[in-house]
């Protein structure tokens, strides 16, 4: 059995594949097919999309076009994170469906707390209110697991409050060096599960000297290691690609790193070497 088999099982007892393709900055429609369906050539079996990312009808021809049994592939996609309206919210994912060209979506989240051109804002009310009608997405069965990304705690309080169905999954941003402990011990106590977008952190880590020192003891590259360092903290790292020959690389991550090699990464939580920052995936 390889990571790519492993899966979560989420509180209302879907299974979630650990290990996602991630299609954020994947833009052009001819990539995002040719991506998604490397990925899924190669083993990955859960893709996450987002309407924002303009690429949900690729991503979706990719999936139909696989031959794969569609009951075997995890499809994630998200709300925009401006909507804060039920109503918008609904008429939102009719649209995603009608671009994705799916009978349902696996997990479908709040893209973020707060609209992108406003990061802080509180929009407690609204996401109270559009969770609303996420729950009426999740009973209507098109939509067989909700959730949210971007959330810290305080946000997911607010949801928590009050709601019918919590969220099962959470997707943050996290990468060694930002690993948010609050907001996934959190999610821990609550039983949603933790995925993590960037687990490269686009990039900005892979020169990082003592990162590329684990990675030579390991016999891994950087990407790898920091691919796996996400799996060994508990979470469900979605690597992203356009290159056939990475997204095969970011999947061979069935390797264990020793405890000292985690704690030197856990580390580097209290260092300013390591790049920090909000991005909109």
């Amino acid at each position: 059995m390889t990571v790519l088999q492993d899966e979560f099982t989420l509180w209302n007892g879907l299974r979630m594949p650990k290990v996602g393709f991630g299609t954020w900055q994947i833009t052009d429609a001819a990539e995002a097919y040719e991506a998604t369906s490397s990925a899924l050539a190669c083993g990955y079996r859960h893709i996450d999309t987002a309407r924002v990312y303009g690429n949900e009808d690729s991503v979706g021809r990719a999936v139909r076009d696989s031959g794969i049994p569609r009951s075997e592939i995890f499809v994630t996609s998200k709300l925009p994170a401006e909507i804060k309206d039920p109503d918008e919210a609904l008429a939102s994912f009719e649209t995603t469906m009608a671009t994705i060209g799916l009978e349902h979506l696996d997990c479908y989240l709040i893209h973020a707390p707060w609209p992108w051109h406003d990061i802080g804002r509180d929009c407690s009310a609204g996401n109270k209110a559009i969770w609303k009608a996420f729950e009426a997405i999740y009973r209507s069965g098109r939509a067989k697991a909700i959730g949210v990304s971007n959330f810290n705690v305080r946000d997911l309080a607010v949801i928590l409050d009050g709601c019918s169905i919590k969220p099962m999954v959470n997707q943050i941003r996290f990468f060694i060096g930002n690993t948010q402990e609050e907001v996934v011990d959190f999610c821990r106590g609550e039983d949603i599960r933790v995925t993590a977008y960037s687990p490269l952190a686009t990039g900005k880590i892979l020169q990082h000297p003592d990162i590329v020192a684990v990675a030579q003891r390991c016999g891994k590259s950087v990407a790898q290691v920091c691919i796996r360092y996400v799996i060994q903290k508990g979470l469900g790292p979605l690597p992203k690609s356009t290159r056939a020959e990475r997204i095969r690389e970011n999947a061979d991550v069935d390797f264990e790193m020793t405890s000292a090699d985690m704690s030197l990464l856990d580390r580097l939580n209290d260092t300013d070497k390591v790049h920090h920052g909000q991005e909109a995936t």
